[in-house]
C-alpha cells in the first residue's frame, strides 16, 4: 500500500482543531489521502461526537489507521477504545508512538492538542505511521486486549 492509496482517518474536538488542521495539511503534502471526521472549526464540540464515527470506521475496517486529538488526548483515546477492533494509544513523544505500533499494533494515535508544539506532534505522527507491528510475543498479548473478562 502506497501513501497515494493510503486513506488516513483524522478527527478532533475544538481543543485539537489547530493541531488537526496542521497535521492534515502535512499528511496531504506527504502524499496521504485524508478522511476528516471533524470538527471543522474552533467552536466547542463534545469529543465523542467526532471520535465515535472515526473509531467505528476503523473498527469496521473502513480505514486501517487514524489520528485523533482533543485537549489532553485522553477523552479521545478513551472514546476510541470502546470499540473491540480499535487500539488507540495516547502519545506525547516519538518513543511512545514507536512502542504503541511495535508492541500494541495500535491503529489509532491520540495526541494532546493543547500540550504539544505542532512540529513535535507531526514528528510523533511520522513515527507512528512509519513503524510496523513487531509481532512475535506481542501477538498473544494484543489478541487478549479485546477479550471480555467476567
Amino acid at each position: 500500500m502506497t501513501k497515494s492509496t493510503t486513506v488516513l482517518a483524522i478527527a478532533s474536538d475544538h481543543g485539537g482543531f489547530e493541531m488537526k488542521e496542521f497535521i492534515k495539511k502535512k499528511l496531504i503534502d506527504n502524499g496521504y489521502i485524508v478522511k476528516d471526521f471533524g470538527t471543522y472549526s474552533k467552536e466547542s464540540v463534545d469529543y465523542p461526537d467526532v471520535i465515535h464515527p472515526l473509531a467505528k470506521a476503523i473498527n469496521d475496517g473502513e480505514y486501517k489507521m487514524g489520528i485523533i486529538m482533543c485537549g489532553t488526548g485522553n477523552g479521545a483515546q478513551i472514546t476510541a477504545n470502546k470499540y473491540a477492533n480499535v487500539r488507540a494509544g495516547l502519545c506525547w513523544n516519538e518513543e511512545q508512538a514507536m512502542l504503541i505500533r511495535l508492541h500494541n499494533n495500535a491503529n489509532i494515535i491520540s495526541l494532546p492538542g493543547r500540550f504539544l508544539p505542532l512540529d513535535q506532534a507531526w514528528k510523533i505522527v511520522e513515527v507512528f505511521l512509519s513503524t510496523n507491528f513487531e509481532g512475535g510475543r506481542h501477538i498473544q498479548r494484543v489478541n487478549k486486549i479485546s477479550k471480555i473478562l467476567k
